[in-house]
């Protein structure tokens, strides 16, 4: 079937399905083209924005309280005890456990539905690769299951729904990136505006009418203006369908250092909307990294697996949030383990089930009101340790009084034994290219050695990799690690990126490429690429652009 025809709107991508039709009909590419027309001139300057802090940020050898510090002219807001958010929306009351994934499988919106947590945060984001065919069959797939019609049989197992599924939860793509295959008025739609009014467009009212609402995960902003566009967003769009304002709830990822230093604020620009606020742990490393690129010191992190939530930028981070968070009556929602169950190593698999239990236990005693977890069968243990910790439906009540953060807190990267090990930068070289590889192919999560790793992780690898060639830093053995190095172990993995599912090797050539290219951009002191995402989307798009592959 044929895209509809909307005037300004010229559409490149495949022959839609007619379950997609039903998706992308006239009327709801008139609400894409209206929110674009209204708002996308706001987020393109908020974008250029975060292009000149960083260019501010390029400058310094060491932070610098004018650049990351508590906004001065947002004072009166953080000192006004007097406001609070919006109470808990219908189904939004008790988060204790919200399971993660892509929307583009239809077994798996299945079974994150039935896992038994009590929301499901489906995601067009970082667990997505956003070929045109996830994008529109994940939005399928969300639209029979509000109505609870996405039963099917497959393989001779049917797929049903509970009775009481997971409260529905979206994560549309971040402001950066674009909706490549849709252009309107001759210019590139945004993922952010496309996922949201197509699942807004088809499921509000209906929601509504059957006690539960429109409800939204925000990813990736940077600063509480890019909250205040979102803000802009809601009314426009309850406005535009005729639904109450308030009737759209959001969970903001405090996922950028910028962020954090703006919790408050993004609350406040939310207020009417708002249902708190996440500790999205993996991409805020990640943006430590990236946005203090140009430094030395204490801004160079160790492997992964050393940069826990204890190390001393990631502790004072969750403690600001869960008491920003109950000091203003929302969700403090605890961050992600990246552990999921290990088949066939009962020894393995109770070690990892182990940290996964005592990662929930700090999260429950810190005052969090919920966790994430990425796999159905963690639900039980997340759960119960929940269930023991907290008797009611959230923590509201443990304010953290006593906390204080100071602008030095949340630039603390020095981390106590933490080391750079050639295992460590094998780890970081097989986790991005293999999830680039995968990527191309239409995966956007893979499990890799026991850790379910999507785009967030796998920018913690490349970034890593870059800023220890940059900055000359150290093995452990007093060895320095270079391209060379890099490269030596890009080769020795490429057999065993091979073997996962979907992938080629002109998938995996994409992927050496991409990420000796970044390494390579260290060896010659220039800056990393802002998103994976963004570099790969070309080959997505290679079917329509021509691009080679």
């Amino acid at each position: 079937m044929s895209f509809p025809q909307v005037k300004g709107v010229t559409y490149h991508g495949p022959k839609l399905t007619p379950a997609q039709a039903v998706i992308l009909t006239e009327p709801a590419i008139k609400f894409v083209a209206a929110l674009h027309r209204t708002f996308n001139p706001t987020r393109l300057a908020l974008l250029h924005a975060r292009q000149a802090f960083q260019k501010r940020l390029d400058t310094l050898s060491s932070p610098s309280p004018l650049t990351f510090t508590f906004p001065p002219e947002t004072a009166h807001i953080r000192n006004d005890p007097t406001w609070i958010c919006a109470p808990p929306a219908k189904g939004l009351e008790d988060r204790r456990v919200e399971i993660t994934g892509g929307v583009g499988e239809r077994k798996m919106v299945v079974n994150a539905l039935n896992c038994g947590a009590k929301t499901f945060m489906a995601d067009f984001e970082d667990a997505n690769s956003p070929t045109f065919a996830n994008l529109v069959n994940g939005q399928v797939n969300l639209r029979d299951a509000v109505r609870r019609q996405i039963d099917f049989e497959s393989g001779g197992k049917k797929y049903k729904l509970v009775e009481n599924p997971a409260v529905l939860i979206v994560r549309p793509r971040g402001w950066h990136l674009e909706e490549t295959r849709i252009r309107i008025d001759n210019k590139l739609l945004s993922g952010s505006i496309f996922d949201f009014a197509l699942y807004f467009y088809h499921n509000a009212k209906y929601l509504l009418a059957h006690e539960s609402g429109p409800y939204f995960y925000l990813p990736k902003m940077e600063h509480y203006l890019e909250a205040r566009l979102w803000s802009d967003i809601f009314y426009f769009s309850q406005s535009y369908i005729g639904i109450p304002v308030g009737s759209i709830r959001a969970t903001v990822l405090i996922e950028t250092l910028p962020a954090a230093f703006m919790m408050e604020e993004i609350l406040w620009e939310l207020r009417v909307h708002s249902s708190g606020l996440n500790c999205g742990r993996w991409d805020y490393i990640f943006s430590f990294i990236k946005r203090r690129r140009a430094e030395g010191g204490n801004a160079i992190l160790p492997d992964r697996k050393d940069v826990t939530m204890e190390v001393g930028f990631m502790d004072a981070y969750v403690r600001l949030l869960i008491k920003t968070c109950h000091k203003r009556k929302v969700a403090a929602m605890g961050g992600m383990s990246a552990q999921i169950p290990i088949k066939n190593d009962s020894a393995a698999n109770e070690l990892a089930m182990s940290k996964v239990r005592a990662d929930k236990l700090r999260e429950v005693r810190a005052g969090h009101d919920g966790t994430w977890i990425a796999h159905p069968l963690i639900r039980v243990i997340a759960q119960d340790v929940f269930d023991a910790h907290m008797l009611g439906p959230n923590q509201y009540h443990v304010l953290r009084n006593e906390v204080v953060v100071r602008e030095e807190e949340l630039l603390n990267g020095d981390v106590k034994g933490g080391r750079i090990t050639e295992e460590g930068v094998k780890g970081n070289v097989f986790a991005a290219l293999a999830y680039c590889a995968a990527w191309v192919t239409g995966n956007g999560c893979i499990p890799i050695n026991g850790l379910m790793e999507d785009a967030a992780t796998a920018e913690i690898a490349r970034v890593q990799l870059w800023q220890w060639v940059y900055h000359g830093a150290l093995l452990d053995t007093g060895e320095p690690v270079t391209k060379a190095l890099v490269e030596k172990h890009i080769a020795e993995y490429i057999p065993s990126v091979l073997k996962i599912g979907g992938v080629k090797q002109y998938h995996v050539d994409i992927a050496a490429r991409y990420l000796s290219g970044e390494v390579e951009k260290g060896e010659r002191k220039e800056y990393p690429s802002e998103f994976l995402t963004s570099d790969l989307m070309k080959y997505l798009d290679a079917e329509f652009t021509g691009a080679k592959l």
